[in-house]
């Protein structure tokens, strides 16, 4: 993966110090519709941000404090800026898109403290046409010592004209990042509460924002929260305290304050703001990494066909789902667990790891070197779930050991942290994967930052609501996936345990743990494939759910990965269409709410020529039963206008394929 920089340098060297410490810096993005300027006064740095002439973020600061100091806004001054463009070009496996052309402004601006500790730190600010971001360089410095504890980041977001605010509060650090969204406006938003990242913030005259990170690395996680009023940032502390937040040994950077800016909501979901963010690819062999769907028996309960011969963690069981993939083209089966007990030694209860849990060693009666080369005979790979506090003690002996048996990859699961020392231990993890030529997913985790560029071997990960939740609850529903897409999706790659085929409508809805109902219609599970964005598409109900059912053969054919991505229409909490290419083929997934509607688009972004459009179909309303569809074939080129009826809680997809029906 080759990578690409132009790079027009500038640098502003002011004659003397005093001549510059008063300036205020300015910068803007390439097509100069984003602006934001920083500056100091006597409470240190601050900084405001405007879109296309209207000022979206006031007077904000830049706060970031140490043991080793105190807060940094002691009589600050600027000492010089350099500005750049940044042109590059790189490649993404794992992504809306596989070829990313990214340009932006940037500048670094050096600030100095000429009071107390006198210490020096880089503000580094980029500019895109679609967003803006900052992060914190520090330098390794005489007068500072080498060793520096971060106590508090508290950066604000004086936002302006009193938003519309959809994030998902947390009561405290420690959370798997699973809930329902909390929509209303900033003046009226709980204070003092933490706020997951992205949160989107829905401004006056169509205008948004949304803001989260990128390039999360050797530091902790940030949440918002309002605080007197304003919008602030938070670290997640370290364990077992609450004063540090960041052991940093100098030189260090901190992560990158992203605010996503645009009058068009669905740009969020085209942008790659965090990726471009991100560092580049350190895997240097690429060509084993196959992402692609997955059963996940866990999720249906394990279901079995009556006839099966001793069903439990043992060969025939697995080789029942193996069978399935192999003749309807998934590309892996899950090996989780039979009976609630994990298909690997473990003495603990209720998948908590005991004090012997092994995931190198399968429970007796399961012959884990058996199964991968049955499987890889059939060209299906295997993967497994594992609990990280049964992993993470025995990372290298449990890798080696998946590696020879074969295994392709693996959920790692129950983190629910997202301090430095999590952060750390999870980039550990990609990194040795990477080396034993192991994909990875992470459940109970933590948002993407962007590092499916750097360690592509990142399918996806979780960190939101998704249809898991349904074995136990009803709040997963079509109002909720439509939040999720305009928040967590922002971040990147979305495991959400796709593929449900067993439709309800809320009166219908049961609980049942297994064969598990879904909320919405089936054309609504199918969208779900293209409206997300996930490497790793899981088919997670029992093979019977799908076997010869209508929309199953869309399963079948859908991409996990993307060469292009196109918004149709959006609009946050009420409907989503979208549009992604593979190759010369063209994938269009929509949903909506609860609300029935109607979208009317063309199909501009189509080349020139003639396709035909195979399309999936909500069933009338006349028609109670949701898990019925209506399927047609069309000719289309750019210029026909196509009419999507949604019902309420649908969706519709369509496979569009060179050459006339």
């Amino acid at each position: 993966m080759t990578i690409f920089f132009r790079l027009t340098v500038i640098v502003c060297l002011l004659t003397t110090v005093n001549a510059f410490a008063r300036k205020t810096v300015f910068i803007t993005s390439p097509d100069t519709k984003i602006k934001v300027w920083l500056s100091t006064d006597n409470n240190g740095l601050y900084y405001r941000v405007a879109y296309k002439g209207i000022l979206m973020v006031d007077t904000s600061r830049m706060n970031i404090s140490f043991k080793e100091g105190g807060p940094f806004n002691n009589n600050l001054i600027f000492t010089s800026a350099t500005r750049e463009k940044l042109t590059e070009d790189y490649g993404l496996i794992i992504g809306k898109t596989s070829k990313v052309h990214s340009e932006s402004n940037r500048i670094i601006v050096s600030v100095a403290e000429q009071s107390g500790p006198a210490r020096m730190l880089d503000i580094e600010i980029r500019i895109f046409d679609d967003g803006a971001a900052f992060r914190y360089v520090i330098p390794k410095q005489d007068h500072w010592t080498t060793n520096v504890n971060v106590t508090d980041e508290t950066d604000s977001f004086n936002l302006t004209q009193n938003p519309v605010v959809t994030a998902l509060l947390r009561e405290n650090y420690t959370t798997s990042h699973e809930g329902l969204y909390t929509k209303i406006d900033l003046n009226h938003l709980r204070a003092d509460t933490l706020m997951d990242m992205p949160a989107l913030f829905e401004f006056p005259n169509n205008l948004y924002m949304a803001i989260t990170e990128a390039g999360l690395h050797d530091y902790a996680g940030m949440y918002l929260m309002k605080h007197n009023g304003v919008i602030e940032s938070r670290l997640s502390p370290l364990p077992h305290q609450t004063e540090i937040k960041v052991k940093a040994t100098l030189p260090h950077n901190s992560p990158w304050r992203v605010m996503m800016i645009s009058d068009q909501p669905g740009a969020f979901i085209e942008s790659n703001i965090l990726t471009n963010l991100s560092e580049p690819c350190k895997i240097k062999d690429i060509s084993w990494l196959k992402p692609g769907k997955t059963t996940f028996p866990w999720w249906n309960g394990d279901v079995v066909p009556d006839t099966i011969n001793a069903p439990g963690n043992n060969y025939v069981t697995n080789m029942y789902y193996v069978d399935f993939c192999a003749k309807y083209g998934i590309e892996y089966h899950s090996v989780v667990e039979y009976g609630l007990h994990e298909w690997y030694v473990n003495d603990g209860a209720g998948f908590q790891p005991g004090p012997h849990a092994d995931p190198s060693k399968a429970v007796p009666g399961l012959d884990m070197q058996q199964i991968c080369d049955s499987a890889a005979k059939k060209g299906v790979g295997i993967r497994v779930w594992v609990h990280f506090y049964a992993l993470y003690p025995k990372l290298e002996e449990t890798f080696a050991q998946y590696e020879k048996w074969g295994i392709k990859g693996l959920m790692c699961d129950f983190m629910d942290r997202d301090d430095q020392e999590m952060v750390n231990m999870q980039e550990e993890i990609l990194q040795k994967a990477a080396e034993h030529h192991l994909h990875i997913q992470f459940h109970g985790a933590y948002k993407p930052t962007g590092e499916s560029r750097t360690w592509p071997n990142e399918f996806t990960r979780e960190g939101t609501l998704n249809y898991e939740n349904d074995k136990w609850s009803n709040w997963v529903t079509p109002d909720a996936d439509i939040n999720i897409a305009f928040t967590r999706l922002l971040a990147g790659s979305t495991d959400y345990h796709l593929g449900g085929f067993r439709a309800a409508s809320p009166g219908q809805f049961k609980i049942h743990y297994t064969r598990p109902f879904v909320m919405g219609t089936r054309c609504h599970m199918l969208a779900m494939y293209i409206v997300l964005e996930n490497a790793l598409g899981m088919v997670c109900d029992d093979p019977v759910a799908y076997i010869g059912q209508p929309g199953f053969e869309f399963i079948q054919k859908v991409p996990t990965t993307w060469d292009e991505t196109h918004v149709i229409d959006a609009k946050p909490g009420g409907w989503l269409a979208i549009a992604r290419r593979k190759g010369n083929d063209w994938y269009i997934g929509a949903i909506t709410n609860h609300d029935s509607r109607t979208i009317t688009k063309a199909f501009d972004f189509l080349p020139e020529g003639n396709y035909t459009a195979e399309i999936w179909s909500d069933a009338p309303s006349s028609d109670p039963d949701l898990n019925h569809l209506v399927k047609q074939v069309k000719n289309v080129t750019k210029s026909t206008v196509m009419t999507m009826l949604l019902a309420s809680g649908g969706g519709q997809v369509m496979h569009l394929y060179p050459g006339p029906h």
